[in-house]
């Protein structure tokens, strides 16, 4: 994935995922936004496997289900 930082006018950073629209979080320095921006990621999928939760307990399907670390 591809993390983008751009200076804002008034300053600090805004950080973005270019490949996860909406992913996005901002910081006074770059290494502060490089940690909102992983907080952002981790919710993201936090929200994602609890929905498959949810989703799960109408199916009947067995699902194999392993968790991936993400570092930026």
């Amino acid at each position: 994935m591809t993390a983008i930082f751009e200076p804002c006018d008034e300053g600090g950073y805004i950080a973005y995922i270019q490949e996860i629209p909406g992913i996005n979080s901002q910081g006074e320095t770059i290494e502060e936004a490089k940690e909102n921006l992983t907080d952002a990621i981790n919710l993201m999928f936090e929200e994602r496997r609890e929905s498959q939760k949810s989703n799960q307990n109408r199916s009947v399907k067995k699902l194999i289900i392993q968790t991936l670390s993400f570092s930026l």
